[in-house]
């Protein structure tokens, strides 16, 4: 595959014009994605080519091109120099969501310290990466977590989430189960969030657990290591910081 798409952007390389025919472009995409809308399209990070995001169903999708549509690449730019995945990086800023618009009054609040680094992040308690993620989350302090019990991977076992939202101390409840593998004890009839936290999730294009998303609204698919979790956070709260 990666040969595949080197040879492509080699192809594309060696054919481009001065600049991109934006009309060509939407007519060939359009075409062959059976007419999903096109939001934009801009240079891409690897010179020569093209990024178009275009507007599924599922959310918004990107891929590359050339600028006269002469070939079509699907698959992640990768920056070997600084180790950085630039596709996945845009989709993130393009999946970012207004951070006070999400209805944190729904999730298990979890603080540490001072709680002064905020984090969101969308989980299923019976979900491997996200076990493992709890591992990672535990060693980060000065933290408020906000977690939207996302139950899609076992969805038979929606009740243990319902339970912990009817716990009296529902963020221990929460990491009983989620980091320690306890399940809660108190009954589940109370009334809860979790379907609604279900369709929140849809809404914005959650298909994976862990999704976190950032105080500044971007969002991060998949777990990181506390470290880099660390880091991404104190960028973050500096930055806000600044710009208030």
């Amino acid at each position: 595959m990666l040969v595949r798409t080197l040879a492509l952007v080699a192809l594309c390389l060696a054919v481009l014009p001065a600049h991109a025919d934006e009309a060509q472009i939407r007519k060939v995409i359009e075409a062959k994605t059976g007419g999903a809308r096109i939001e934009s399209i801009k240079p891409a990070p690897l010179l020569g080519l093209y990024e178009v995001v275009i507007r599924t169903q599922d959310g918004p999708q990107i891929v590359y091109t050339d600028a006269q549509a002469t070939g079509i690449i699907l698959g992640s730019i990768y920056d070997v120099k600084q180790d950085r995945n630039l596709t996945d990086e845009r989709m993130n800023k393009l999946l970012a969501v207004k951070f006070n618009s999400l209805p944190l009054q729904d999730a298990v609040k979890i603080r540490r310290g001072s709680g002064r680094r905020v984090l969101v992040m969308f989980s299923d308690p019976y979900c491997p990466a996200c076990q493992k993620f709890e591992q990672e989350l535990a060693q980060v302090g000065d933290i408020t977590i906000y977690v939207f019990m996302y139950p899609v991977i076992h969805p038979e076992l929606a009740r243990q989430s319902k339970a912990i939202w009817c716990s009296p101390d529902r963020a221990k409840a929460w990491l009983d189960l989620a980091l320690r593998g306890k399940r809660p004890t108190a009954d589940a009839d109370c009334a809860n969030p979790i379907e609604k936290n279900l369709i929140l999730g849809h809404r914005l294009g959650v298909n994976s657990t862990p999704t976190l998303f950032l105080a500044d609204g971007e969002r991060v698919r998949g777990g990181l290591s506390s470290a880099h979790l660390a880091a991404t956070l104190d960028a973050v709260y500096r930055e806000l910081k600044a710009g208030k």
